[in-house]
């Protein structure tokens, strides 16, 4: 199976060819798999070299122009390093575009902290507008692109990660899709960390929401599975741990109810190791979320 990462290439290279509106911003990172697209459309595949801020003030220029930029590199090269042109070149200047993000939390950990980004969903909460899509599967990673570029001036940031469940779901809109239902509580799983939720709390009574798209917040998923209250809600996400708990807690401001949220720590790992050595410590595999649930979830 591909990556989500090479998903991407494939995808937003045949998306060239067919939509002379794309426009594809790129900081090194990735560039050797776009050259065959550089070389059919070298006006519309742009490579900056490693200047992130760069990067997305040319993305906003480009989308000032009239065309649907897509500007790629790690995430914490993305959203972090250039946060004030993300800020000023696509929200005050009222454009849009879409960023693709790769590495997400802690694939690659051999990069070291510089290359580490659990809070960029969390710092993307703090501008307004911002569509946020958390594939699971590059075959959602497929979809959720498409649907992305085709979305007229919208500003979304698709998150891709190295990490991967096991089969791909359907995506059906921007809707959570509810994969079980239970009686005793609600856990909601973002993105690729499904594959765990739903061996954590195999055999609890508990319903599982799963939700590859994150911003906007499904609302009426949420309510429709805690039904009347009182409800405990668990959030699992592959990035800060609480980052959505305020959203839910609007979802859910008419309901007696408790969030309780999961994801990645504050603290930084100092020895880096490997992807799973990271879900582990950071409480992400199914041993730990399962104990997490069901303490908080006694019902």
């Amino acid at each position: 199976m591909d990556t989500m990462r090479e998903r991407f290439i494939s995808v937003t290279s045949r998306a060239l060819d067919e939509d002379p509106r794309l426009a594809v911003v790129l900081a090194e990172i990735t560039m050797d798999g776009f050259r065959p697209a550089q070389e059919r459309h070298p006006d519309r595949v742009i490579n900056v070299g490693i200047r992130e801020q760069l990067l997305v003030g040319v993305g906003g220029g480009l989308a000032l122009t009239g065309l649907r930029p897509v500007v790629h590199t790690f995430a914490s090269f993305l959203v972090e390093r250039p946060f004030e042109q993300v800020k000023l070149d696509f929200g005050h200047q009222g454009t849009g575009g879409v960023l693709v993000s790769a590495s997400a939390s802690y694939d690659w950990p051999a990069g070291g902290f510089t290359h580490m980004a659990p809070g960029d969903v969390a710092l993307l909460d703090t501008l307004d507008g911002w569509t946020v899509h958390v594939p699971g599967h590059p075959d959602e990673a497929e979809a959720l692109l498409r649907h992305a570029y085709a979305a007229g001036d919208d500003k979304v940031y698709v998150r891709l990660s190295a990490q991967s469940n096991t089969a791909a779901r359907p995506i059906a809109g921007l809707r959570f899709q509810t994969v079980r239902e239970g009686r005793a509580g609600v856990v909601v799983a973002v993105g690729p960390l499904l594959d765990n939720v739903l061996a954590a709390t195999e055999g609890m009574d508990v319903s599982v929401l799963y939700a590859p798209t994150v911003r906007p917040f499904d609302d009426a998923a949420l309510r429709t599975a805690v039904g009347h209250g009182p409800a405990d809600v668990v959030l699992v996400e592959p990035y800060l741990a609480g980052t959505s708990t305020a959203a839910a807690n609007r979802a859910l401001e008419a309901v007696p109810h408790r969030v309780l949220g999961l994801g990645v720590g504050r603290a930084e790992l100092r020895r880096y190791g490997t992807v799973d050595e990271h879900t582990a410590a950071h409480g992400l595999d199914p041993a730990s979320l399962r104990a997490r649930i069901a303490a908080f979830t006694p019902r």
